[in-house]
């Protein structure tokens, strides 16, 4: 699980072996706590838990206060017991009359059975009829059935994602890294030289990059990745600026003036709210010099409506839930006077988006020109800001009030909250499931591959009720045949993996499912033991799972020096964040390293340079893709993100201590990559 809130982040989801504590609000005996048996089917007939397991697989029942909570944030009233078989009648009788779901699901070259005479209306325009089963030859897509009472989406997606030939790649968080031509951090610019270089230098066949997406055009600028504005747009903050038409095309004045507002390039810490105003301006000067063809931009309606957001927050900030009553409906009629208004700043932030979409265009035929196998993989977050144009355009399929987040465990008794809402199940069924294609589609349409974080999050979020603390809340399940059918129709449209972060606690059947259909889930060196056995030994790479993408660490964890030294332990030490003593933590940590080491000597690998030691053990991993991280392979000690921290630590802000130029022509770098080029060569060697 990845951390989100403020900018800094939060703890992470228990990762697998690990032993739970009962959270509080919750207990373990269920004779203890009665819940009514018409709220219990209540709460199952939406998909609301009234008990679960925990971490350490013993059952957890819900305080029925938060069952009525979490019910009421559906809209669903539990508020009395009258209440209760009111909604219970209704919900009964929705499934009385209601034939076929509103959105349904099939897999290619399976029949399905209806149970109700149906038109097929295909994409291609053609209909069939049925007498009451789908054939199993439908082609894959987004279809229609219509029957006398009413009209369903059809989704018909492969049954599995096609092989991924094995190789190796990076895992790179773009913001740190800064080149020669960008400023103050990483680019868009830089993505697409690291992918040339890494792919025609290195042999390096994949790229997965942190998530890019949309914040909000004001100040502060949102730090964290995983907790944007927007899935479904781009981050200008990214572009990069001497690579636009609009530079090219304007006069050496004009061009001299935007190079002279680049900020500071070696920062110790990367100033977001820096960086933002000198592209703004630069872009501001540039606006008047676009070509014709860019001054004429198709915009959709989700665009239109993304770009009105931009023009309203830079006039009354970046969350719409604080903005004026009559501009929070997106459809009244001050915001379609406005759209005339500021037409002028709505074509302005369109015209950000589309520079967006040519720069990482541009990046992923980098790295195709490069011959990458796989090539670049984007990260998809869990969510989005509550006060988002997301949530503003789109407010019908969201949970507002409602933050997701990760029940109480072992290592966090008090439970996360990530401070992003949900989309609801029955609305987004409702809605043929386009609010969630459309945020596949917006990552896919730039990408080779897609990485889920908590990808458990398609079978089931942990909502939080307004007012309450993370531990008091329960999950609420979603349709995981209809979520994996979108993503899996998506990707294999645009010929892309599917990758699902699956770290931490979840259910078997996440990583077991993801499997069947050709999905990778996640390895992660520190955690690949055995939790079951004396001394928790680490398992020989080649019996790793190899439906996997591996790595030594994540940008939540240790550095690979910082691992291999205790920088964390004696980090949290300093910040008052562990769980006990000092020196305790610390003989873990030398234990937890021996027996890393162990298994290095056991793999028959040199130990003289520790890192390149754990590089030749993940090579040889049973895993289809391994990745390395920039900052494990120069030495960097500190990690990307702190998990538990917002201003305490640097998170998300963190630059690489060497160039872009520098890293690829540093010794050591090539050192690291030797073992993990000699295990999986490129195509052709």
């Amino acid at each position: 699980m990845t951390s989100r809130a403020g900018g800094g982040g939060t703890p992470r989801c228990t990762r697998g072996g690990a032993r739970g504590l009962a959270p509080s609000g919750s207990v373990r005996d269920a004779g203890t706590v009665t819940t009514p048996p018409d709220l219990v089917e209540l709460a199952h007939a939406h998909g609301v838990a009234t008990e679960y397991e925990g971490s350490d697989r013993t059952p957890v029942v819900v305080d029925p206060e938060l069952v009525v909570a979490v019910l009421g944030m559906l809209d669903v009233d539990a508020t009395s017991p009258e209440a209760v078989r009111a909604s219970l009648d209704a919900a009964r009788e929705r499934d009385r009359a209601t034939t076929l779901p509103p959105t349904v699901i099939a897999i290619e070259g399976q029949a399905r059975a209806l149970g109700v005479a149906a038109r097929v209306h295909l994409e291609d325009g053609t209909t069939l009829e049925t007498a009451g089963d789908l054939p199993g030859d439908l082609p894959l897509g987004w279809h229609t059935i219509v029957t006398d009472e009413q009209t369903s989406t059809l989704v018909v997606a492969p049954a599995r994602m096609d092989d991924i030939r094995p190789t190796w790649g990076w895992m790179l968080q773009l913001y740190a890294l800064r080149s020669t031509g960008s400023w103050g951090m990483g680019d868009f610019g830089d993505l697409a030289e690291f992918a040339r270089r890494a792919a025609t230098e290195q042999g390096a066949g994949v790229i997965l990059v942190n998530p890019v997406q949309a914040v909000a055009p004001t100040h502060p600028v949102q730090r964290s990745p995983y907790s944007p504005a927007s899935r479904r747009f781009a981050n200008p903050l990214y572009l990069r600026i001497t690579d636009t038409a609009a530079y090219a095309a304007a006069d050496t004045a004009t061009q001299a003036a935007v190079l002279a507002l680049a900020p500071q390039r070696d920062t110790d810490a990367i100033d977001y709210d820096a960086v933002w105003d000198a592209k703004h301006a630069a872009l501001e000067l540039l606006w008047p010099h676009r070509p014709d063809i860019e001054r004429e931009l198709d915009v959709d309606a989700s665009l239109r409506d993304f770009a009105t957001f931009c023009a309203l927050a830079e006039q009354h900030g970046g969350d719409w839930r604080d903005w004026p009553v009559s501009l929070q409906d997106p459809a009244g009629a001050a915001v379609t006077q406005a759209r005339v208004d500021l037409a002028e700043r709505i074509a302005f932030h369109a015209w950000l988006q589309h520079l967006c979409r040519q720069q990482l265009d541009a990046a992923r035929s980098a790295a195709h020109d490069g011959g990458m196998g796989v090539g670049i993989v984007h990260d998809l977050p869990v969510g989005v800001s509550a006060g988002g144009p997301d949530t503003w355009s789109q407010r019908e399929v969201f949970a507002p009030a409602v933050r997701v987040g990760c029940p109480a465990d072992a290592f966090n008794e008090l439970g996360q909250d990530w401070g992003l809402p949900p989309f609801k199940p029955a609305e987004l069924a409702a809605a043929g499931y386009a609010p969630f294609r459309d945020v596949v589609r917006s990552v896919l349409q730039h990408a080779d591959g897609i990485r889920i974080d908590h990808i458990a999050g398609l079978w089931r979020l942990w909502w939080i009720p307004p007012g309450e603390p993370a531990h008091r809340g329960t999950y609420v399940h979603y349709d995981a045949d209809a979520m994996l059918a979108v993503l899996a129709l998506e990707a294999h449209r645009a010929g892309a993996i599917i990758v699902g972060e699956d770290l931490g606690t979840v259910e078997d059947v996440v990583t077991e499912t993801m499997h069947e259909r050709g999905m990778l889930s996640s390895a992660v060196l520190w955690f690949e033991r055995d939790w079951d056995a004396a001394g928790q030994p680490f398992r020989r790479p080649a019996d790793w799972e190899p439906e996997t993408m591996a790595s030594v660490t994540t940008h939540d964890l240790p550095t690979a020096t910082g691992w291999l030294d205790a920088e964390h332990v004696r980090l949290r030490a300093s910040l008052d964040l562990l769980d006990g003593p000092v020196d305790e933590a610390l003989a873990a940590a030398a234990d937890d390293r021996a027996a890393l080491m162990r298994l290095v000597d056991d793999e028959g690998i040199d130990t003289s340079d520790p890192v390149v030691a754990l590089h030749a053990v993940i090579a040889r991993a049973a895993s289809r893709l391994v990745l390395s991280a920039p900052t494990d392979v120069v030495g960097e000690r500190r990690q990307p993100n702190l998990p538990g921290t917002v201003d305490e630590y640097p998170n998300w802000r963190i630059p690489l201590p060497v160039t872009l130029e520098e890293f690829f022509d540093a010794p050591h770098v090539a050192d690291v990559v030797a073992p993990l080029r000699a295990e999986r060569p490129p195509a052709g060697d």
